[in-house]
């Protein structure tokens, strides 16, 4: 059982998820350019985190002396990113950390996939590519966790969607807010002749030298799986071609959850879940992820005894 402190929640999970970042704390396998950071960063000779999971949702079962903003009982979800331990029956988050309440249409296991696709779909969106209403948004990887989120928040904003992803998934995606859709495997991205104010790219299959074309005066390539390459800016386009090629961790703030709960609420935003498993099958469920073609989330259910 962990302790918390007098400005922190003790959360009782309910659901948790698996997700890309618990897989590469899990395996190292790392974006070229990153490998030699991962052990580093993870644990040189054994995890530094063993618990891992990266967002829950659940009860608030005890409040520290100064908490103010929460109540025993209250239902809230919350994202503890790369410090992990999500993956648990308690966790301890700080009251004014990366915590919110529940919207009351949601269950456990869909509210704890709020975080991880939407705050990273909306930091991008949003904060680094300043999408605008009316504004063609070609996204890729759209079935998957990231991309789920960001065809319903570029649609909400306002923005034209075009959705890449497998056959399988084209009804999906236009199920939530696509305008159009792109099987990679039956059209070359690179050859559509289309062009776009926005690509977002969450596999690592768009760099600029392939799609760079696709892009319009003041394009922006927002790049959300990318190369340390990449991530310096190398490989991307001149300044004077007045195009962008952003990429980065966005800063998440607890005003983005709150977000998300208002568009959850409202129906604007619903996190799209593959499968859900009992928390002691987390091997099957970290080997499902590992497969690499999960819509959405994959979702870890806490006992409720």
């Amino acid at each position: 059982m962990p302790t918390h402190g007098p400005k922190e929640v003790l959360i009782r999970i309910r659901a948790t998820t698996v997700s890309s970042a618990d897989w590469r704390a899990r395996s190292l396998a790392m974006p070229a350019g990153f490998g030699a950071m991962a052990r580093p960063a993870f644990g040189l000779i054994a995890p530094r985190q063993p618990v891992l999971g990266t967002e829950l949702a659940g009860e608030v079962s005890a409040t520290g002396k100064s908490v103010s903003r929460f109540r025993v009982g209250d239902r809230v979800f919350a994202f503890a990113d790369a410090r992990f331990g999500c993956h648990a029956e308690y966790r301890a988050m700080p009251e004014h950390g990366l915590i919110a309440h529940m919207p009351a249409n949601l269950s456990f296991e869909t509210a704890a996939a709020l975080c991880f696709g939407g705050t990273t779909a909306l930091g991008f969106l949003r904060d680094k590519g300043n999408l605008k209403r009316g504004e063609r948004v070609l996204i890729v990887g759209a079935s998957g966790c990231v991309g789920s989120a960001a065809v319903q928040l570029a649609h909400h904003f306002g923005g034209r969607v075009t959705a890449v992803c497998s056959a399988a998934n084209l009804d999906l995606v236009r199920g939530i807010g696509a305008e159009a859709v792109i099987d990679y495997k039956a059209q070359d991205l690179a050859a559509i002749g289309q062009t776009f104010d926005i690509i977002l790219d969450t596999t690592g299959t768009a760099p600029f030298a392939r799609c760079g074309q696709l892009l319009k005066p003041g394009g922006r390539l927002l790049v959300v799986l990318g190369t340390l390459a990449q991530t310096l800016g190398l490989g991307g386009p001149s300044r004077a071609s007045g195009l962008s090629m952003i990429g980065g961790v966005p800063r998440v703030q607890p005003k983005d959850l709150e977000l998300l709960a208002q568009l959850a609420q409202a129906g604007h935003f619903q996190p799209v879940i593959d499968q859900v498993f009992p928390l002691e099958n987390a091997v099957q469920a970290h080997a499902y992820v590992d497969k690499g073609h999960k819509r959405g989330s994959v979702v870890l259910t806490v006992s409720k005894t």
